[in-house]
């Protein structure tokens, strides 16, 4: 059971507390760009992150202090710059604001993650993050989840924010969760930070597998434009502040897992719905597949197909697109056993007989949210996608993203 907290947000958790600031990456705009995320409390720590072989910094250390570290108790994020693709120089950067806030929170450098997102390539204006980090310390607060969630936005244009307080049988916990994400977003990670806060109390092992299958239901089952980039993490602090122990195959276990993939898939939707330029979220639909696997390769070449996405964009009911993309994802399928349906309505069934009605299928492609549903007449195995349209506006975004 679990209910999602108005206004929710990362220090929606008991022990948590955040912040946001200007700090002065972000020059031209001066909007946030320096977040701070704490727990008095020390947190036991798992993560996920790009499989791009090209990783920043930022993403280097924090990956190797989830590894090593027992517990941590402050993630510090900046925006505007990615400290990616910056050599020897970036990394004793990127040490330097992890030390700078462990200095100032008086704890451990080991107890202090990092992460970047921003332009590639740029070094990293170490010295007015340093300045920043003295002062977002003294603003931290249990109301700053919000300010840190703009703080950590790029090209975003919304506010991603939310919590769940989820009854459990030994009692009530809460998870909160912040995150970025609006290009260069495809499956295995993106250009998408998550963070995401509990005060459960649940063992490194534990939480990790919980992580990991929740990672693989949201955040890796989403397509903006079908690039991966370099600075990308899911983290998970869990805190124990409300001293209730969450063990293995637990009925408690099951309850939290389940609020868990809750969480992270409204966070997966909302950074497709906020896709560059998007207009449009559309759901995509496998179902009677072989495997699940072949659900998801079937699903990801036609999330990620930028053909397929145009049409959504135009409105234009192009059934042919999206089988197209089926057949040529690698999965074993029978294209003549294939249906395709938007929402609710036939569109192609077996054996290639065209059912549509290009009026009723023009009105549903002209709402915001749609539904796609691909069934493959080939098993009992299923997998569902979240993917936005492409429009001229994502050309605009990214041929001026650095300028």
């Amino acid at each position: 059971m679990y209910q999602f907290i108005k206004n929710g947000s990362v220090t929606s958790t008991k022990g948590f507390k955040a912040a946001g600031i200007h700090c002065g990456v972000k020059e031209k705009s001066k909007k946030l760009d320096l977040a701070l995320i704490y727990s008095a409390e020390p947190c036991t720590v798992v993560g996920t992150y790009t499989l791009n072989k090209v990783k920043a910094a930022p993403l280097l250390i924090s990956r190797d202090t989830v590894k090593k570290s027992k517990y941590v108790k402050a993630v510090v994020v900046n925006s505007g710059n990615a400290n990616a693709c910056t050599g020897e120089e970036g990394y004793l950067d990127a040490l330097d604001m992890q030390k700078k806030c462990a200095e100032g929170l008086n704890i451990r450098q080991h107890e202090v993650l990092i992460a970047s997102t921003g332009v590639i390539g740029q070094k990293l204006p170490l010295n007015k993050i340093i300045s920043g980090i003295d002062k977002i310390i003294p603003r931290l607060s249990t109301k700053g989840g919000i300010d840190a969630a703009n703080a950590i936005m790029t090209t975003d244009l919304k506010v991603k924010s939310y919590a769940l307080k989820v009854k459990l049988a030994s009692g009530n916990v809460t998870i909160g969760a912040i995150c970025k994400g609006s290009g260069m977003i495809m499956p295995n990670m993106a250009t998408m930070l998550a963070f995401i806060s509990t005060d459960a109390k649940i063992s490194k092992s534990v939480l990790y597998d919980i992580l990991l299958e929740s990672v693989k239901k949201s955040f890796n089952k989403i397509s903006v434009d079908g690039d991966t980039s370099t600075n990308d993490m899911v983290i998970l602090l869990a805190n124990g502040a409300s001293d209730i122990l969450i063990e293995k195959n637990s009925r408690d276990y099951n309850l939290f897992k389940d609020a868990l993939d809750v969480i992270c898939i409204k966070m997966a939707k909302s950074i497709v719905s906020d896709g560059e330029g998007a207009t449009k979220l559309i759901t995509i639909n496998v179902k009677h597949a072989k495997s699940e696997k072949e659900a998801d390769i079937v699903a990801k070449s036609i999330s990620n197909s930028p053909l397929v996405k145009t049409a959504f964009y135009g409105g234009d009911a192009n059934w042919g697109r999206i089988l197209s993309a089926a057949g040529q994802s690698g999965a074993d399928i029978d294209p003549a056993k294939v249906s395709i349906s938007f929402d609710k309505l036939p569109v192609l069934l077996p054996n290639y007989k065209l059912v549509i009605d290009e009026v009723k299928a023009a009105k549903i492609l002209a709402k915001p949210e749609i539904s796609v549903t691909i069934d493959l007449g080939n098993g009992l195995k299923e997998s569902t996608w979240w993917m936005c349209d492409l429009s001229e506006d994502y050309v605009k975004i990214n041929a001026n993203y650095r300028t």
